[in-house]
């Protein structure tokens, strides 16, 4: 098993302009070239715990967590047939899936319907298919955020 170190530094040395902070029991890993925004532009992030609205995984088991990464729409339907509906608040994203099962690319418990994916406990080579995927959420990051520069500008 890789450990939530390993691709936090995997994170921070391979893409720029990434900042994490660390909120609701969670790293998370933001865009934020020049430090233009309050946060940036999250793609990714790396939970060790549950949260009130967020139990499907268990994390509070011991040594349990979750990566969790913002995909591009294209890159998910490759994955999976097609985007859950966004679940009631409090809920989980309807489908035939184990969110506690380790070592499984699975669509995010609650946040399947943006887009965004979910791994517990990712081993060696799970985590080499993940890095081509934090690499497509890296670059929906930064269109995002050219979008939100292009806004500022005419701000100006």
């Amino acid at each position: 098993m890789i450990k939530p170190i390993d691709i936090e530094n995997y994170i921070l040395e391979t893409f720029q302009d990434v900042y994490p902070l660390s909120t609701w029991g969670e790293k998370s890993f933001f865009l934020n070239p020049e430090n233009k925004f309050k946060r940036g532009t999250y793609f990714a992030t790396i939970k060790q715990k549950d949260g009130e609205n967020d139990k499907a995984s268990n994390l509070s088991q011991e040594n349990i967590y979750r990566l969790n990464i913002g995909i591009s729409k294209d890159m998910y339907l490759s994955l999976f047939d097609s985007l859950p509906k966004r679940p009631s608040k409090g809920g989980i994203i309807l489908g035939n899936y184990n969110f506690q099962k380790k070592d499984i690319i699975l669509p995010h418990p609650i946040y399947g319907w943006m887009g965004w994916i979910s791994i517990l406990n990712p081993s060696q080579k799970t985590f080499k298919n993940c890095k081509s995927l934090l690499k497509n959420a890296y670059l929906k990051a930064l269109k995002i955020t050219f979008k939100k520069e292009q806004l500022l500008i005419k701000k100006i």
